[in-house]
């Protein structure tokens, strides 16, 4: 069983994976692989149609998306079920364009699954663009120090603060308007 944010184990339409960093040649992080692997036990669990997996090229190649839908075809979710959305290179990029596919493809009831620290910001930028998602974030691991937890605990912060001001200054609009054809 799968503990949601959300508190329900209804049927989903959809969960989400956020991408993470691809090392190079091609090889998953230790962080892409947690959200992933956590992403698919959601799927699993939650009955869900569709698993949408996303982030583009960031550092190195692939796309942070093909590698999860090789992952997620390799633990047996088929590949009708798998939807690639990787031309995002940020949290802010991967709502607008996952938010594409939600509106297109009529997916309303969506899981969004990040790392729990990551979470909020995710939620806020997917909320802030109306999409209705709960979260379920993947726990911090028992490894990581105290100082490299703060470390990315005050960088969340800073990049929420960039965030919530992308849209306190309606930034973000001209964005979707292209992306969303709206």
């Amino acid at each position: 069983m799968v503990a949601t944010k959300g508190g329900t184990d209804a049927a989903a339409d959809a969960v989400i994976v956020l991408g993470a960093a691809v090392l190079a040649p091609g090889v998953a992080s230790d962080a892409l692989r947690r959200r992933i692997d956590h992403g698919l036990a959601v799927y699993f669990a939650r009955h869900a149609r569709y698993l949408v997996v996303s982030g583009g090229i960031v550092a190195a190649p692939p796309a942070e998306a093909t590698l999860m839908r090789e992952i997620a075809l390799a633990a047996g979710v088929p590949n009708e079920r798998i939807i690639v959305e990787d031309q995002s290179r940020n949290t802010f990029e991967n709502a607008v364009y996952v938010g594409r596919i939600l509106r297109r493809d009529g997916l309303r009831r969506a899981v969004l699954v990040t790392d729990a620290f990551h979470l909020p910001r995710a939620l806020y930028c997917f909320r802030r663009l109306g999409l209705a998602v709960e979260g379920d974030g993947v726990a911090r691991q028992p490894s990581t120090s105290r100082l490299k937890w703060w470390r990315q605990y005050l960088e969340e912060l800073v990049r929420f603060a960039r965030c919530a001001a992308l849209f306190l200054i309606g930034s973000h609009k001209s964005i979707v308007q292209r992306v969303w054809g709206a």
